[in-house]
């Protein structure tokens, strides 16, 4: 059993003084933070001016160029780089090191990367993975921080235990504090600066190299503001010159935002671009708060699209109804897609903190690197001269080569040796050495006329860096040689795009100046689309859209290449109109739903609108025929002769009903309003027949009712066009071209005829009609025909002309060659009526 021991301490008999210093409290509380502080601010949370690196960052940049780690070689675990440099050179957390390296490994932080990082380095949202599963090495751009370390360019000092040195500052061959930017927390005092582009701010340096008394004016043109890595918008420069005039100042940043169409009835937000150091989950979530807060409202859903391949890409779908611009403006107020920086231009000068602009940030800057660059020359200029100084000697001793053997034979040391060469040949000490350290079979090595051209190599650089010493003017041209490499060779597109004030789309701008119209003072946009009027427009290729405003449609203007309109009517944005098909189904739309055209200036471009078919669901074989009104007498016209005048009582809970029932093989050919009795209804055939008659004749029917003859047609003709002309109007036409059947359009001869319809006659329903166009040599059938008021051709150069050819001939006649009368190409021989403002 163990014996326990006593506890009691044994008796100390040595005499004991007890000494109590009285300290001041306030005063040991004093000196002791201001030691803390200093410490805080020159050794952790502020960069240097001259190379734009905390300690930690230049520690971890030249250990591990020290290690080898360049970027033609390859990766190596980052626990192995945090232990290099927490051992030999930071002796601080593990965590702080690591922290500092992925920072500057993230091109999302950084605009130009120090560190080519391999494996998960985290992203804005994310933090990253854990050193050990992380890779890393040098990116190229850190070797022109790093280079000619080796040179004595840099004053070294002693690391943390007096066992190693590390560089007081890297030579830093671009300006890396505006480049990439700094922010820290320090003790009483912060940093926060802004990145910019590399090209941008290497031409400034240039500028200050060659013009040292240059202005903020002057650097300005080349550096007009901050390039920050996620791209977006700067909003408001006076913020910015603030900044670079005295080192303080802020801007607002935005997400660069697209107004789309993702679907034919649905719009959306998309967002490609977002704020300096906002990440898209954080503006999911804020969207998300404030819909559910009842803040923001017109939503529908939010999706992120973001992936390798494609980049940030951020879809908002709004509800319909609602004015993109609006729900925009509500989402900078309410999410971070509106962001604020603030610019605090706190740096180390000479190791003490101060607030720079633009020009002493640069001035700073230049004096570092042309001090390096002199450095450099003046070490090299040393190398050279020993070398040379080394290569005289041995061609002293080359001469006489068997002489110097049989003096270093005869001595009896190597002290005996180097006197006697130095007194013969009149060496230096150095070069005796020299001479006695080299092996025989080095000796083959130096031929005389080697010797002398290295010899004369060297004295030829000996004069250019003396040169370059000697002048001042040649030093700094130097240092902007070196910058001017740089930009070239990492320099990239500025990605941030910089606005005085906000910008404004022609739509935008349209609704603000009707909000404040009157008011005198900026007036919020409608966060809800008015009910204002507008136009429904069906082209002849089947784009659907509406217009902005209800402006009449110009006579000329951009249009799609050989696109016209097929249906115009008037509506309003909050309105309903109807859609006929082909296969006699009337469908209910929304004009809300349908696309909108930016505002007129002359004709609209149908470049907006969208396909039918992806915005209806429309059968096989099914097309879009017509748009008209829910409130009036509809005229339809089939294919095989049919007419029907439908009364609009139409069901009220469908979205889509019949019109008229369809024989087998029929199909709507046309469709138009007629109320009044005393329109006058027109089929055109493809045989060239035409009947117009009275639509007092055809009495208004169900929608269920099958219609009554309108047109007798021979065996093998069918109706080609169907549609209404108003009594009134006197200078209503028809326009009919003929040519060859199967032919391509454009392949074969045709004719083209204007005639006035006065000059046809009325006849009754169910008849023949008359002839409209007398067919010449290979003609067969008719290509086109139309009846109505003033139509316009779509020419090859997707314009629209009013020049119509001369009416020739009475209603039989022939008509003029095609190639005289309509200047059309391809298939896309369509007519259209340019609505007015009396419709």
């Amino acid at each position: 059993m163990a014996r326990r021991q006593s506890s009691t301490p044994a008796a100390d008999d040595s005499p004991f003084t007890e000494n109590i210093v009285d300290i001041d409290v306030t005063a040991e509380m004093e000196g002791s933070f201001l030691e803390y502080a200093y410490s805080v601010i020159y050794s952790r949370a502020l960069p240097d001016a001259r190379d734009g690196l905390k300690p930690v960052q230049r520690r971890i940049l030249y250990m591990m160029s020290d290690m080898g780690l360049r970027p033609d070689r390859g990766h190596v675990k980052s626990a192995r780089v945090v232990g290099e440099v927490m051992g030999k050179l930071h002796p601080h957390g593990d965590a702080a090191i690591y922290d500092a390296m992925v920072r500057m490994a993230q091109d999302f932080s950084l605009r130009l990367p120090l560190i080519d990082g391999h494996g998960n380095f985290g992203s804005l949202d994310d933090g990253p993975a854990a050193p050990r599963y992380t890779e890393a090495r040098l990116a190229a751009a850190a070797l022109s921080l790093t280079d000619h370390l080796d040179e004595d360019v840099v004053d070294f000092v002693p690391n943390y235990d007096n066992q190693l040195t590390q560089p007081e500052v890297l030579p830093a061959a671009f300006p890396n504090l505006l480049v990439n930017g700094a922010t820290g927390i320090a003790v009483g005092m912060a940093t926060n600066m802004a990145p910019h582009n590399l090209v941008e701010v290497i031409a400034a340096a240039r500028h200050l190299i060659a013009n040292p008394e240059a202005t903020l004016e002057d650097l300005m043109r080349f550096v007009p503001g901050p390039d920050l890595p996620s791209g977006g918008r700067i909003v408001g420069l006076a913020g910015i010159r603030d900044a670079y005039a005295t080192g303080r100042g802020s801007f607002k940043t935005r997400a660069k935002v697209e107004v789309e169409q993702l679907s034919a009835r649905r719009t959306g937000l998309v967002v490609t671009e977002l704020p300096y150091m906002v990440g898209p989950e954080k503006v999911i979530e804020k969207i998300k708060d404030a819909v559910n807060a009842k803040k923001l409202t017109g939503i529908s859903d939010i999706v992120d699209l973001t992936d390798r391949k494609h980049g940030l890409r951020l879809v908002i779908e709004l509800k319909n109804g609602f004015n993109p611009s609006a729900v925009l403006q509500q989402l900078y107020r309410y999410s971070p897609m509106e962001d604020s920086f603030g610019i605090n231009n706190v740096t180390l000068v000479d190791g003490q903190p101060q607030t720079l602009g633009l020009v002493p940030l640069l001035t700073v800057y230049v004096n570092h690197r042309i001090d390096v660059v002199r450095r450099r020359t003046a070490f090299r200029l040393g190398k050279k001269q020993d070398r040379l100084h080394l290569v005289e000697g041995l061609l002293i001793a080359i001469v006489d080569i068997d002489e110097v053997i049989q003096i270093i034979r005869s001595s009896d040391e190597v002290a005996a040796a180097r006197t006697r060469l130095m007194s013969i040949y009149d060496l230096s000490e150095i070069q005796a050495n020299y001479i006695l350290e080299l092996r025989l079979r080095q000796l083959t090595k130096y031929s005389r006329i080697e010797l002398e051209k290295e010899q004369d190599e060297l004295r030829a650089e000996i004069a250019e860096l003396e040169a370059i010493l000697a002048s001042e003017v040649r030093l700094r041209t130097l240092v902007s040689d070196e910058l001017a490499e740089i930009a070239q060779k990492y320099g990239t597109p500025r990605r941030t795009v910089l606005l005085e004030s906000e910008a404004v789309s022609p739509t935008v701008a349209a609704e603000l100046a009707a909000a404040t119209a009157g008011k005198g003072k900026a007036a919020p946009l409608a966060l809800e689309i008015a009910d204002d009027p507008c136009w429904a427009i069906l082209t002849a290729s089947g784009q659907i859209a509406r217009t902005s405003n209800q402006e009449p449609m110009a006579e000329a203007g951009p249009r799609v290449r050989h696109d016209v309109f097929a249906s115009v009517i008037k509506t309003s944005a909050r309105g309903e109109i109807a859609a006929i098909t082909s296969q006699g189904r009337m469908l209910r739309l929304q004009v809300m739903d349908m696309p909108v055209l930016p505002p007129m200036s002359g004709l609209p471009n149908l470049a907006g609108g969208v396909p039918s078919k992806d915005f209806i669901t429309l059968l096989k074989g099914e097309s879009l025929v017509a748009f008209a009104p829910l409130d009036q007498i509809l005229a339809l016209g089939t294919v095989q002769g049919v007419v029907k005048r439908v009364q609009p009582d139409y069901p009220l809970n469908r979205e889509d009903w019949e019109v008229i029932a369809l024989k087998d093989k029929d199909t709507v050919v046309g469709v138009v309003a007629a109320d009044a009795d005393d329109d006058e209804l027109v089929f055109v055939t493809k045989q060239a027949q035409l009947l117009r008659f009275a639509a007092a004749v055809v009495r208004p029917q169900g929608r269920t009712a099958g219609g009554m003859a309108g047109i007798k047609l021979a065996d093998d003709d069918v109706v080609l066009f169907f549609g209404a002309v108003r009594p009134a109007d006197q200078a209503a036409v028809v326009v009919t071209i003929a040519g060859t059947t199967g032919a391509l359009p454009g392949t074969a001869p045709g004719t083209a005829k204007v005639t006035a319809f006065a000059e046809y006659p009325a006849k009754g329903r169910a008849t023949a009609g008359v002839r409209a166009h007398r067919f010449l040599k290979g003609e067969d059938t008719l290509l086109l025909g139309w009846a109505g008021h003033g139509p316009a051709k779509a020419s090859s150069a997707g314009g629209v002309a009013r020049s119509l050819p001369q009416e020739h001939g009475r209603r039989d006649g022939s008509g003029v060659p095609l190639s005289q009368a309509v200047d059309l190409i391809g298939p896309a021989m369509a007519w259209e009526t340019p609505a007015s403002e009396d419709e």
